[in-house]
Order: structure tokens, then C-alpha cells, then sequence
């Protein structure tokens, strides 16, 4: 007989379930877990040890820093590029080589990673109710806790099934746990549709289990558990997704149910977020990117917390003049898509990417906007200088120097930058001091207000056009980037489709780096021409002159929307793959 679909996911069976330590990631809620290996029937026939397997399922919660073989998703998008020559996706998504060895564990590795976290949310599902009850507990105590783990366990597993889909597309929706030695192959064959897995399953999963979760209140006190408005705010992603040119056909979701979902979380639970502020955009923008909301970070909504980090965490994605490994390397391409500081464009037009519109290596320059190449990052957007390090800038122990031959672009380094510059958004700079020896947290966002904000604001566009509530949305966000302007006053956003391409812009920039890019652009079917265009970056020469290159030429083609379902399953299956693979 067949082998089964996603035999190798489910090898975490039964009969010998192993509970590995958690990490610190959540504000301290997690416990840390017996070793050793324990059967199902130990696990599920006390609640403690039930509640700690159920909490290291949260340990199946990946984020992006340097996870490809050291690359960010980030690095695969106009975005940036990786300094490893040979690692990455520098030579594998970025060319269409998505078998390469640097990034195919991406395509094998993801669908593993996210099927055993779906094993384990259903292993509660199916087994909670035979739990005894613990000592320590009241019977009411008793209720709540388990109705809570349920919710949170389906919670995880609609995360679990959304992060598959924008990878692979629809695949088997498993709510079962599947006995590794038996027949898997005959309820598994024949892919759902879009429908059946997004809206009649993940967003269903997410309306239900909303009400059994925490309460976002004086009362929470577990930083990072699953709680209402995590469900609320997912949803309201899933619905902008669903309303997007890809999906709206299939889906049946409307850019007028979009917004009234996001305008749902801000009605309901608007009033417990609110935008980081500071004593300047810099500050208020590198917490709102790095601060836990146990030290008052109200932007956060959903979000994974590495713990106490130090410079072995870092040192990969660090300027080379600094002793670190280069790693994500900001593009031009990036670099142009902010506003100047009054809240002007500095070029004359963007493109349905949000990107502004190359003639070869150069947008044509507003005259407007006193913008130049010369001097081409002053009296910028500050999203610009709380996010990239270019030549000239302070950081660290030094000044950022990318003149060839110098502090950050040595000869012979094969990690200097490809680009002429280097990350600085989610790199923790304390750890800096003291040669390295600082330490800080190091949160990973997957869901913050400001998005909220900007997923309200492009449906409402694309309902109505340029108002009032579009308006409203975008300026708490570009005032909070220091920007003085408001949008309202910009005489060439005068239609749905200038607002539109300048919202993908406002999108790009503030979310740059948090693995949004990679799907926006497929969302909305423009993927071949964002993802396939030249990486742009510079050379600086001695006397400051700066010269436009091309870092990297690109490829994608409409295949590359979705991932290939790993071979190994497809081959034991036979299971349809996806188109072009």
C-alpha cells in the first residue's frame, strides 16, 4: 500500500510524543518542560503535563530573522538582498532556482514545521476532555482554563493553516490526528478549495474561538498568550487578504467587508493600542519595533519574544565594520520609496508596487521636493533612518563607511553589502556597548496596530476612494515617522489609483522587514514585476559621489506565486501540485 500524505510531519506520534523546552518567549508564561519522553496517554492523563505540551505548541510560531540558511523572507523582495554570495536565497528564490540547497529547506522545512504544529493543536482538540482535572483548580477555575486552551489551540492551528496557505495555496485541511502506521491517503488525495480552507475553515476557526480566549484586560497578565484581540486582528488581515485582486474571486469577500473587519478591531479594541510615540520618530519608532508591552509597548498585538538576547543573535544581519556578517542588505528600490520629511514625494511617479517607476536605475525626480542623489537621505520620512544604515551614519562603535576599501566594504569580505547599505530596524543597538558584551529583548512582530491602521485604509480606498477615513488612517502613521504633511494636502493623490499605489508605498515602508512584501505583492498580482525587478543599490565614492548599480538582476515568474508542494510528499501522495511545478 501508498504511503501516506505527510507521513514525515506526523512522526510525532502517539505513542511517543517528546516535550522540549520552551523558550522564553512569551513574557515568562511557558514553563520550562520535563525532559525525557513521555507516551500520549502519560501527557493527556494530567492536566499539568497537558498544559505544558499544550504551550509548547506556541513554540511553532517561526519568525523571519535570518531563518533561509541565514536570509530574511525579506531578502526574496525588492526589499533587500543578503551579503552571502552563496547561501540564501541569493542563489536560489531570488534567481528561481527554488530547489537550490541554500533555501529548499524553506519549501521542506516549512511544511513540516507547520503540519507538526497542526498534529499537536489537534492532539488537544481530540484529547482535553478526558484530562482530569487538576487539584490545584476549582471546578470553575477548571472550566475556564480548559475552554481557553481549546480556543488557543484552534487559534494556533488556523495561524498554522494561514501561514501554509500563502506558501503552498490551499492544501489538506487536517483537524484529526493521524495515526503515522495507518492509511492516511485516502481522506488526504484531493486538494480543498480556497474557499473551503480560508473561509469556511481558518476564518471560521478564528470567529469561534474569539469569545473563549483572554481577555485583552486588567486581568491579563501572561504576555504573549493568545488572547481576543490576536483572533480579531488576524481575522481582519485574512479579510483584506480575501478582498484582494488574487483571492476576491474565489473567496466572495468584498473590499467593503475588508473594511468594516478592520473597522471592527478598531471599533472593539482600538481603545487597548495605540502608535508608539517618543521624544523623536526614531525613538518611538525603534520601541514600537523593540519594546515588550510588559514596558509599555501598547502597538504590539501579536508578537513572539526571543528573550534576552547578546551579540551571538545579532552578529549575522551587523555591518561588517562592526565584526558582524553583513546578512540583510537594504535596496535602493527600498531606500526610494520614502516620502521627504514635509511629506512630499521625491519622485514623480509609483507604480502598482508602490515602488516609484525606473528608468533603468533612476525614478524621474520631482522638482518639487528639493530631492537629490547628492544628498539623497537628508530631510527624509524617519522610518528611513530608524531602519537603514547608510555611509555617513553613526552606529555602533563607529560611522558607517561603504567606500571601497574602508570600514564596511573591505576587499576581499565576501559578506561586505551588496547594496551600500545595511539593516537597522529589529537590531537591538545596546548590545552594542561594552564590545558586544550588552544584552536586550529582541521581539518578533506578527501583528501591530499600525497595520490595523493600514489594512483599514486600503479597503476603504478601494471602496470610496481618497476621504476622510483614509486620510485619518495614513497621517497617525506618517505623523508618527515625523512627517509634517498631511496627506489630505497632496494635490497628486486625487484618485483611487494614486491613493492606492501610495498606500502600497506607506505599507511597504512602515512594515518593511516584517515579512509582509513577499505576500502583499502577491496578493495583489503584481508579484512578476516586484519581485523580478533589478535590486538597485549603490557604490560611494572617496569624495562622497554616489552611483547607482544593479546589485542583483532578478527572477520570478507567475509560477513562483506559490511554492511546490515539497516532492516528497508529492511523490508519496500523488497529491495535484501546484501550477508549473
Amino acid at each position: 500500500m501508498k504511503k501516506k500524505l505527510l507521513y514525515s510531519i506526523f512522526a510525532l506520534g502517539i505513542a511517543t510524543t517528546t516535550l522540549t523546552s520552551c523558550e522564553d518567549m512569551f513574557g515568562g508564561f511557558l514553563d520550562k518542560q520535563p525532559s525525557g519522553e513521555l507516551t500520549g496517554d502519560e501527557v493527556f492523563s494530567d492536566w499539568g503535563m497537558m498544559t505544558q505540551f499544550h504551550n509548547d505548541t506556541y513554540n511553532f510560531l517561526r519568525h523571519g530573522a535570518s531563518r533561509i540558511n541565514r536570509s530574511w523572507l525579506d531578502a526574496a523582495t525588492d526589499l533587500a538582498e543578503t551579503s552571502y554570495a552563496n547561501g540564501g536565497v541569493r542563489t536560489t528564490f531570488n534567481i528561481g532556482n527554488y530547489y537550490g540547497g541554500g533555501g529548499a529547506a524553506e519549501l521542506s522545512d516549512t511544511w513540516e514545521h507547520f503540519y507538526r504544529g497542526i498534529r499537536k493543536c489537534n492532539m488537544i482538540l481530540t484529547r482535553i476532555e478526558n484530562v482530569p482535572k487538576g487539584a490545584e483548580l476549582s471546578e470553575d477555575e477548571y472550566l475556564v482554563k480548559k475552554q481557553n486552551y481549546i480556543s488557543e489551540a484552534r487559534f494556533l492551528r488556523a495561524w498554522f493553516n494561514w501561514e501554509l496557505f500563502l506558501r503552498y495555496g490551499p492544501i489538506p485541511i487536517v483537524t484529526e490526528v493521524l495515526d503515522p502506521n495507518g492509511d492516511l491517503l485516502s481522506n488526504y488525495t484531493v486538494r480543498p478549495t480556497l474557499k473551503e480552507h480560508v473561509i469556511d475553515f481558518i476564518l471560521k476557526e478564528l470567529k469561534e474561538c474569539e469569545n473563549g480566549l483572554l481577555a485583552n484586560n486588567d486581568t491579563y497578565k501572561e504576555y504573549g498568550r493568545i488572547n481576543q484581540p490576536m483572533a480579531r486582528a488576524l481575522y481582519s488581515r485574512i479579510m483584506l487578504y480575501m478582498a484582494s485582486p488574487r483571492y476576491s474571486t474565489e473567496s466572495g469577500i468584498t473590499w467593503q467587508q475588508a473594511a468594516e473587519a478592520n473597522k471592527g478591531f478598531i471599533d472593539t479594541y482600538g481603545s487597548l493600542y495605540t502608535l508608539m510615540q517618543g521624544v523623536d520618530a526614531k525613538t518611538a519608532l525603534t520601541n514600537a519595533w523593540l519594546q515588550t508591552p510588559t514596558n509599555g509597548n501598547k502597538e504590539m498585538i501579536f508578537y513572539r519574544n526571543d528573550g534576552t538576547i547578546s551579540w551571538g543573535s545579532i552578529s549575522n544581519d551587523t555591518p561588517v565594520g562592526e565584526g558582524g556578517n553583513g546578512g540583510l542588505c537594504p535596496s535602493q528600490n527600498l531606500i526610494d520609496m520614502y516620502d521627504m520629511a514635509d511629506g512630499n514625494a521625491p519622485f514623480q511617479n509609483y507604480d502598482e508596487t508602490g515602488a516609484p517607476a525606473y528608468n533603468g536605475t533612476q525614478p524621474a525626480i520631482n522638482p518639487g521636493s528639493a530631492y537629490s542623489d547628492a544628498n539623497m537621505w537628508a530631510n527624509r520620512d524617519q522610518r528611513l533612518n530608524a531602519s537603514i544604515l547608510y555611509h555617513g551614519i553613526n552606529w555602533g562603535n563607529g560611522t558607517i563607511n561603504v567606500v571601497k576599501g574602508q570600514r564596511d566594504n573591505p576587499v576581499g569580505n565576501a559578506n561586505a553589502t551588496p547594496t551600500g547599505y545595511y539593516v537597522r530596524k529589529l537590531i537591538p543597538e545596546s548590545i552594542l556597548s561594552n564590545n558586544h558584551g550588552g544584552s536586550s529583548y529582541r521581539l518578533w512582530c506578527f501583528i501591530r496596530y499600525s497595520e490595523i491602521l493600514l489594512n483599514y485604509a486600503e479597503a476603504v480606498n478601494e471602496v470610496q476612494g481618497p476621504c476622510t477615513e483614509v486620510y485619518d488612517a495614513l497621517d497617525q502613521i506618517r505623523h508618527r515617522a515625523g512627517i509634517t504633511g498631511n496627506v489630505a494636502d497632496r494635490t497628486d493623490l486625487n484618485s483611487k489609483e494614486k491613493m492606492r499605489n501610495f498606500i502600497r508605498k506607506e505599507r511597504t515602508v512602515e512594515l518593511a522587514f516584517e515579512e509582509h512584501r513577499a505576500w502583499d505583492v502577491r496578493r495583489w498580482n503584481v508579484a512578476e514585476k516586484a519581485l523580478g525587478r533589478d535590486i538597485i543599490g549603490i557604490d560611494v565614492a572617496d569624495n562622497g559621489t554616489i552611483t547607482r548599480k544593479v546589485a542583483q538582476s532578478r527572477i520570478f515568474n507567475e509560477k513562483m506565486y506559490l511554492y511546490p508542494i515539497p516532492e516528497g510528499e508529492y511523490w508519496k501522495t500523488g497529491i495535484e501540485n501546484n501550477p508549473g511545478w
